[in-house]
């Protein structure tokens, strides 16, 4: 079945199972590991800098499963949302998801705006006398391009994305086969003296960084939940997509990481000065297939970087939508554009905070910014989550379930240690930044809002007071499932 009828007014289901892949896969790989494979080679000192993206792949294969069971329960318009909501409304009533929107708002944005900044990395390599004043006018007229290009129906999107998701896939894979042609088993393998001395604090401290920046260039695998009411068939697209593009990603990252390992040296990407710190994948065509490769690939790139920040507001904009429908945030958010049926203003702030973002990153640097949205997202959406997975199992055993986590609770587990030790180190890894005290600062500042709105809409804010047809819970859990 494609699914129950939307209702009138709202969103339309057109997104198919190899579309949602797409766009899961566009918005993990992006420009992700053509920026950070330097990042991760710092963050360990050498070629074992393999180590964070096997543990990445790990963290987000059992995050993804937490993703795909409450998808497929719920797939509703702005996913954690709808899941926060069902979860702990006995308790906190309306705080918790109004919390999770709230940062939502912050750390997707900040996620799309990497991307605008690695964009702007790799046109330097095409033109190397790009301005600093230049770069930052290019990035802010790529994120109005892409609002531009969103500022539109979904079914005209799903096939730009299509095209899109093709030209990532053939970037990818050509920086792949060109390492390959020229690789040295030698340079990818021979590892620094104490490269795995698991005793050494300053391997944890490592690890602890190679962690971050590998989940950060997974992310994305949890897209196409925010769009669930937009999804064909739901209860089995969502878990498909979600797993079908963690699974592609985890084996084009490793092949990618090591066969850039077996091109140029680590200590070339260690060193600021140099290209490959940068521009890491031009670096490999050139000193494979030459300049003109080189360039060639470079522009591919480009369309890739724009791809994933295209995708990612495409699914984040959609977040404030069903919380704001259903009275839990700012109401100007649950209006749809007339025509074309996309949350106006939920888009246009998104590509407001994107702006900010990348002129954050621009003027600090990437690895700082990286820190700071993880720790955002950390304790509001990522453990929470995984909470009320288990909450919600005990408390909605009637919830029909199409999709149950594999070997459950064993990557609920896994999944919440991974991200204590990415929130637990983030202030070590990030001397003088201090992202733990700015998450913790948004969050506060969150709350304070929360109460605002409450007073505004006149609500009772906490506790069991809301009632099942407050939470939507029909709507949500029933009515919006596209299965049978």
């Amino acid at each position: 079945m494609s699914g129950t009828p939307p209702p009138p007014g709202g969103f339309v289901r057109r997104v198919g199972l190899f579309q949602a892949t797409a766009i899961n896969m566009s918005q993990m790989c992006g420009i992700g590991p053509f920026v950070t494979i330097p990042l991760m080679v710092t963050a360990f000192g050498g070629p074992q800098a393999v180590v964070g993206f096997v543990a990445g792949a790990v963290l987000a294969l059992c995050d993804g499963l937490v993703w795909a069971e409450l998808g497929a329960s719920m797939p509703g318009s702005g996913g954690s949302y709808v899941y926060l909501r069902q979860a702990f409304r006995y308790r906190t009533g309306r705080l918790m998801p109004f919390l999770f929107v709230w940062t939502a708002m912050l750390f997707i944005p900040l996620i799309m705006s990497t991307g605008v900044v690695g964009f702007v990395q790799y046109l330097g390599y095409l033109d190397p006398g790009l301005g600093r004043s230049a770069g930052d006018l290019i990035g802010l007229g790529v994120i109005a391009l892409v609002v531009l290009l969103l500022w539109r129906g979904i079914e005209h999107i799903a096939r730009i994305t299509a095209v899109m998701w093709a030209v990532m896939i053939m970037s990818v894979l050509l920086v792949i086969v060109a390492a390959a042609t020229h690789f040295s088993p030698h340079m990818a393998f021979t590892y620094p003296a104490g490269a795995f001395n698991v005793m050494s604090n300053h391997y944890w401290l490592g690890f602890a960084a190679g962690l971050t920046i590998g989940i950060y260039d997974y992310l994305g695998y949890n897209t196409t939940a925010y769009m669930g009411a937009e999804i064909k068939d739901p209860g089995r697209t969502l878990p498909r997509s979600i797993l079908l593009s963690i699974l592609g990603i985890m084996a084009i990252y490793l092949l990618l990481q090591i066969g850039t390992l077996g091109v140029v040296d680590w200590r070339r990407m260690a060193d600021p000065h140099d290209i490959a710190s940068t521009s890491v994948a031009s670096a490999v065509l050139e000193e494979t297939w030459g300049r003109g490769a080189a360039d060639t690939v470079t522009v591919l790139i480009l369309v890739t970087a724009f791809a994933s920040v295209f995708t990612g507001l495409l699914g984040g904009s959609r977040v404030p939508y069903d919380a704001a429908r259903d009275r839990v945030f700012f109401r100007p958010y649950e209006k749809l554009h007339p025509r074309h049926r996309f949350p106006v203003l939920g888009l246009a702030t998104m590509g407001v905070i994107t702006a900010v973002g990348f002129l954050i990153g621009r003027h600090t640097d990437l690895a700082t910014l990286i820190q700071l949205l993880t720790t955002v997202m950390v304790i509001v959406q990522a453990l929470a989550q995984i909470v009320a997975l288990t909450v919600l199992r005990r408390r909605r055993p009637d919830l029909p379930r199409p999709y149950r986590m594999w070997l459950y609770p064993l990557p609920s587990v896994v999944a919440f240690a991974g991200w204590c030790v990415i929130y637990g180190y983030a202030d070590e890894n990030s001397p003088g930044r201090r992202p733990v005290e700015w998450s913790l600062a948004w969050l506060a500042l969150g709350c304070v809002a929360f109460l605002v709105w409450a007073r505004r809409e006149r609500v009772w804010p906490f506790g069991p007071k809301e009632t099942d047809e407050e939470a939507g819970e029909v709507r949500t859990a029933l009515a919006g499932r596209g299965h049978a």
